[in-house]
């Protein structure tokens, strides 16, 4: 009887592989199933195991997920190397400013600018845009526009951030470590993270928003105290590692993001300053020298951008016509606004030179520039605001008598004039010390 039973049971044997090799596995199972009400569950023939339906799309991040599944490999964009791109530098927006103000701006014109750049046919584009761009990343349109914001007031938040919406623009906050959350018009770290979670971008001003190229100045008294307790600690290579790489440290630790651009205060650097920028991972550097940037504009460090002010309309009007070679088809061209070299003036005061004299004789001779359209020449000093200038053809001289006393400890000189027919900009610093008699000057 035992051997009757295993003959039986190596003749199903035999049948199931006979069917399987003539029928398939499926057959099999279907001789087994009515053992069970419960059907058995769906398998691929292919694999012979049950299979969850992958995503519409596969799954794109780990294409081993989906077997089988073709992988789409990503092209690299065309790019319009031709393209142009203005960058807008704006600070605070205030319903009265002070007359003369070059960081304050009324919420109105501010609104009429923003309508304006639609109007002349520009896109606003992401700060993360345009660096894709420049890495041949992504392309973006032939016009395009990327506005920035900076120092962290507060009216960025409040005022600025709604107008923006109201137009879909994308914008860049750059801030610096010292203001944010210290009161007043500033802005908080709260109110930061908040603009990050709505996607706005933020990026780095500095540590103390001091000017670079003369560490301790153009900043109130009380900064002042902490940038020279810097310098005393930490040595002048530890105070400028401060200024721009810790801050990036710092506002990547409180936000939790990543940081890859910086804005030099006042459009001042140093070759150690630029050094420090490449050491710390940014990816672009940006002055306020007005001009636009294109795929071709070598240097990642010093980009240019356009310091708008209310005072002086005659900036937004340059940077909505890129002038120096922007254009609707986005030629290329030369800057519109080149940096001239400080060595290239004779300058009263000099450069760095500490002065006594409450009310001195502002002057600074030409010659060495070539062709200067007298009709252009302006003069900015730092807390004063445009002023009044007289110009000596003869001697190529440009002169400014102040007129009311000095009162701040450091000053910026502003130069700005149209050589050869297009604009060029120079700037340099003098302080004043009534308690001092004054250094030796050069004499124009």
């Amino acid at each position: 009887m035992k051997i009757l039973r295993s003959r039986n049971a190596l003749s199903l044997c035999l049948l199931a592989a006979i069917l399987a090799s003539a029928s398939g596995c499926s057959k099999i199972k279907g001789l087994f199933s009515k053992k069970s009400d419960t059907p058995a569950p769906q398998q691929s023939e292919t694999s012979g195991s049950a299979q969850t339906p992958a995503p519409s799309g596969g799954d794109r991040t780990n294409p081993a997920a989906s077997p089988g599944a073709t992988v789409a490999r990503v092209s690299t964009p065309a790019i319009n190397k031709s393209a142009s791109v203005m960058v807008l530098c704006y600070h605070r927006l205030e319903e009265k400013p002070r007359p003369g103000d070059p960081l304050a701006m009324t919420p109105g014109e501010f609104e009429k600018e923003m309508q304006q750049i639609k109007d002349s046919g520009f896109s606003v584009v992401p700060m993360q845009d345009f660096l894709e761009w420049r890495r041949g990343d992504k392309d973006i349109p032939a016009k395009s526009c990327v506005i920035t914001i900076d120092d962290g007031y507060v009216s960025g938040y409040d005022t600025a951030w709604p107008i923006l919406k109201k137009y879909g623009y994308p914008f860049t906050m750059f801030v610096y470590i010292n203001y944010i959350g210290s009161g007043g018009k500033s802005i908080s770290w709260d109110q930061l993270a908040e603009m990050r979670d709505a996607g706005v971008d933020i990026e780095c001003h500095t540590f103390y928003h001091s000017n670079l190229h003369n560490p301790g100045t153009m900043v109130d008294k009380p900064t002042m105290v902490k940038v020279k307790h810097d310098i005393e600690t930490l040595g002048m290579d530890g105070y400028v590692r401060k200024e721009i790489v810790e801050s990036k440290q710092m506002l990547e630790k409180q936000l939790g993001i990543r940081v890859n651009c910086i804005a030099y205060p006042y459009g001042n650097w140093s070759q150690k300053v630029r050094d420090l920028v490449k050491e710390a991972g940014y990816e672009a550097g940006f002055t306020v020298n007005g001009q636009p940037n294109r795929y071709s504009t070598p240097a990642f460090d010093i980009l240019g951008r356009y310091a708008v002010e209310q005072s002086n309309p005659k900036i937004f009007q340059e940077a909505i016509t890129m002038q120096g070679g922007g254009s609707a088809g986005g030629q290329s061209a030369g800057p519109s606004a080149p940096q001239l070299s400080n060595m290239a003036l004779v300058t009263i005061p000099a450069q760095g030179e500490t002065i006594s004299n409450p009310k001195p004789l502002i002057k600074a001779n030409l010659a060495e520039l070539g062709d200067v359209d007298p009709k252009t020449i302006e003069m900015r000093i730092s807390g004063l605001g445009q002023v009044p200038v007289q110009y000596d053809a003869k001697t190529k001289t440009i002169s400014y008598q102040v007129t009311q006393n000095l009162r701040d400890k450091n000053y910026t000189v502003i130069l700005s004039a149209s050589v050869g027919g297009k604009r060029a900009e120079s700037r340099w610093d003098f302080n004043f010390d009534p308690t001092k008699a004054a250094s030796p000057g050069a004499k124009p």
